[in-house]
């Protein structure tokens, strides 16, 4: 697994009264967040670099009101069209 050191100032473990781990394991929680916000990284993946469990992460977004789900509006034709199409036949 590749690492990434990043550097922060001894001000920032101050100002939030956390210990570093703490601090450390919420930036790279924001990072995971951001990266799933601009799609550059899947649901999956985001919280695999989170250190959490998908559900745990995607409960997480929904709480931070970021949308587990991405869908254009064509994407959400085809999946309402989907689920209609499935309704009928059962």
């Amino acid at each position: 697994m590749a690492e990434l050191t990043l550097e922060y100032p001894d001000d920032l473990l101050v100002a939030s009264g956390k210990p570093r781990s703490e601090v450390e394991r919420e930036l790279k929680f924001q990072l995971a967040v951001r990266l799933f916000e601009v799609g550059q990284l899947s649901l999956g993946k985001a919280s695999e670099l989170a250190g959490w469990n998908r559900l745990q992460f995607a409960d997480e977004l929904g709480r931070l009101k970021v949308p587990v789900v991405n869908l254009d509006d064509e994407e959400i034709q085809m999946e309402l069209s989907a689920i209609r199409g499935n309704r009928h036949r059962g």
